[in-house]
């Protein structure tokens, strides 16, 4: 299995994606969220300059903030500076629209975004809807200068698609080269996965080879020493930012939609929802993702309970993560990506890469 380091875009520290390629790690996916962190596109050409092996993409990129044409262009200048391992991760994106107070692409939307990227990316003709009114219903669209240099489409570059539900699940086997998950609690739940996956491809009159099919999870991982507690200060330093990011998301879709938080979120519920309804409605948007998978709001460390701590990231000694990810690898996951606190991430960093790296499947 390969490991990976999701990255939270920030111009000043492409020598946390040097540092990654040093230590063995496969891909840095660089984060996408224009009201959260750096351009990830300038980040991402800063650390293509910086590198020579690592694979480097976005992760993942956004539909809703930007045009498939203009994301096509953006990862095809990538790959015009590491061809042959830029790759190019995409979805609705939950938080990047949210923290704008804005809903994420419906999936009707999303499978009209992918139909038209899918071709792009390739350098291929696509059909462009309307941008502005008054425009043409559908128009064929293309890259009209690929060959003076501006953009690579020569080197092939593999588009993974962020599926967390059935539904998107499904598009990412009918439009991606692989697929972006949330991390499997287990082998069993991996295999379900596939059974969706699988379902796209056949909508689109493909079987889907899982070998040839690049699954990636994301987590975030702490490994315990003898004796620790999943819920010591270190581990909630390490991998309470990914903990929280997840109780935001429940939140959203508890007032956007009405869903239920999960189970594990049942002991924390009403005062988390209580101490969002204190902040005005009209900007409650920016406190819900403050410190999104970077840091815990200090009125929000309460939160991170032994329970929801276990149920939204990896945290284990070193032979019982080993001997976990071997399962999941076993039924088909093919990579790991971390996404670790940000004061802590070269720590996490460096022990992942010296303990877990190179050690799985």
């Amino acid at each position: 299995m390969d490991i990976g380091v999701c990255v939270a875009s920030h111009i000043g520290d492409v020598d946390y994606v040097v540092r990654a390629e040093q230590l063995g790690y496969s891909h840095a996916w660089l984060a996408d969220s224009q009201m959260l962190w750096s351009d990830c596109y300038a980040t991402l050409a800063l650390a293509a300059d910086r590198t020579s092996r690592i694979n480097l993409g976005t992760g993942v990129a956004v539909s809703g903030t930007r045009p498939a044409p203009v994301n096509a262009a953006a990862i095809a200048t990538i790959n015009a500076l590491a061809p042959g391992r830029t790759f190019f991760g995409v979805g609705a994106g939950n938080t990047a629209m949210r923290v704008m107070n804005q809903p994420p692409h419906r999936i009707r939307e999303f499978e009209r975004y992918l139909n038209t990227l899918k071709p792009l990316i390739a350098g291929e003709e696509a059909d462009m809807g309307p941008l502005t009114v008054g425009a043409e219903a559908d128009a064929p669209i293309v890259h009209i200068m690929p060959d003076k240099g501006f953009v690579n489409f020569d080197d092939q570059i593999p588009v993974y698609v962020s599926g967390f539900g059935p539904r998107s699940l499904r598009l990412a086997g009918r439009y991606g080269d692989g697929a972006v998950l949330a991390m499997p609690r287990n082998p069993a739940v991996m295999m379900s996965l596939w059974h969706y996956l699988e379902e796209g491809a056949a909508a689109d009159g493909r079987e889907l080879e899982r070998g040839n099919f690049y699954t990636t999870g994301l987590t975030a991982v702490s490994i315990l020493e003898p004796g620790e507690a999943v819920d010591s200060p270190r581990v909630k330093s390490e991998v309470g930012a990914m903990a929280m990011a997840s109780i935001h998301y429940a939140y959203d879709q508890w007032r956007n939609f009405g869903h239920q938080a999960p189970n594990a979120y049942a002991e924390i519920w009403e005062d988390y929802t209580a101490l969002l309804a204190t902040f005005p409605a009209e900007r409650r948007h920016q406190r819900i993702h403050w410190g999104h998978n970077c840091w815990v709001h200090p009125d929000e460390e309460r939160f991170l309970t032994p329970k929801i701590l276990q149920s939204t990231c990896l945290i284990a000694t070193r032979d019982e993560l080993i001997e976990r990810l071997n399962g999941l690898a076993a039924a088909g996951l093919q990579q790991m990506m971390i996404l670790p606190n940000f004061d802590t991430r070269y720590e996490v960093l460096e022990q992942v890469g010296r303990e877990l790296v190179g050690q799985i499947g």
